[in-house]
């Protein structure tokens, strides 16, 4: 008896337009994750914008710098026969698969997802009426919709499902406005948890990140108010869990004002100067720091904090 052959899953992406550390990591878990629920996964950037990122110098080829790059990535976690990168941006040569391959995976996918809703819809996404928005950045789209915004309006209109990192969208206390003709669904990053080392002592009972991400330039102007585009109130979180927990905690800093220094140590951190990565800041805290972190968050005036459930109190 033949097996029934695997579903195709076309995630696009934005690894070569964003070649850092946390991009990557975040796709890898979507296709990685996919490919264990059973599906046939295949990495695409069709995103149109010029890769300048890897560029060195002006006589670098972008295209061919992040084709190099992705099938570096795709390599190491066995797929490499399943990518592609469409310059749509410039003359339109496919790397990877080649050009009528991928418009036939695109034909054939059983979901073409938009991660970040980093791609412009094209024909050949949409025209399928499998194709998906993953929003990881929930709030401009939003405002730009409540706001009557055509462009953005028409962006949306072309995915068939809406899913957002931004799991208080619509509910009480979240400032965002909503959109009854785009109903998100809330969705979390998938872990794959064999690729994270485990602290010793065994598996945590519970696990948090924290972050601290700040783009000056990205400000969101709503009801009158501008809020800046960041993840300042996860650094709340950080400065707040000696407060919120009986054990000590350490931050090792390799540059740090007098006053951001007294802050933190009125929040009852122990700071210390890192002497041999003095551009690089990390904190340790004990295993509590898990159980501490589920704990109601103090707000701050975000909207990152307000539409992402992990920002907020329960």
């Amino acid at each position: 008896m033949t097996a029934a052959p695997q579903r195709k899953i076309v995630v696009l992406g934005m690894m070569a337009d964003m070649p850092v550390a946390g991009v990557v990591w975040q796709t890898l878990h979507y296709l990685v994750g996919f490919r264990r629920l059973g599906f046939d996964v295949y990495y695409v950037e069709a995103h149109a914008r010029t890769p300048t990122k890897l560029m060195l110098s002006e006589e670098d080829d972008p295209s061919e710098l992040a084709a190099g790059f992705i099938d570096g990535v795709m390599r190491r976690f066995d797929f490499a026969d399943k990518w592609a990168f469409h310059a749509v941006h410039a003359e339109g040569r496919c790397y990877g698969l080649s050009e009528p391959q991928l418009m036939r995976l695109y034909g054939s996918a059983e979901l073409i997802i938009n991660l970040h809703g980093g791609t412009l819809p094209r024909p050949e996404h949409y025209k399928t009426g499998r194709f998906v928005y993953l929003e990881t950045d929930p709030v401009a789209v939003q405002i730009e919709v409540h706001e009557g915004r055509q462009d953005t309006i028409d962006y949306l209109a072309a995915h068939c499902a809406h899913f957002t990192f931004g799991e208080n969208l619509g509910r009480p206390g979240c400032l965002l406005p909503v959109c009854e003709r785009f109903p998100y669904r809330p969705t979390r990053q998938p872990v794959v948890m064999d690729f994270w080392e485990q602290a010793p002592g065994g598996p945590a009972e519970a696990f948090t990140t924290i972050g601290n991400w700040i783009q000056q330039w990205r400000e969101v102007r709503f009801n009158g108010e501008v809020f800046t585009w960041s993840k300042h109130a996860e650094f709340m979180k950080l400065i707040d869990l000696p407060r919120r927990s009986t054990q000590p905690f350490e931050l090792a800093l390799g540059r740090i004002g007098d006053n951001d220094r007294r802050m933190l140590e009125g929040h009852g951190w122990r700071v210390r100067r890192r002497a041999r990565f003095p551009t690089t800041s990390t904190f340790t805290a004990p295993t509590s720091a898990a159980r501490a972190a589920s704990s109601p968050w103090r707000r701050t005036k975000t909207f990152a904090s307000a539409a992402a459930g992990s920002a907020t109190a329960a």
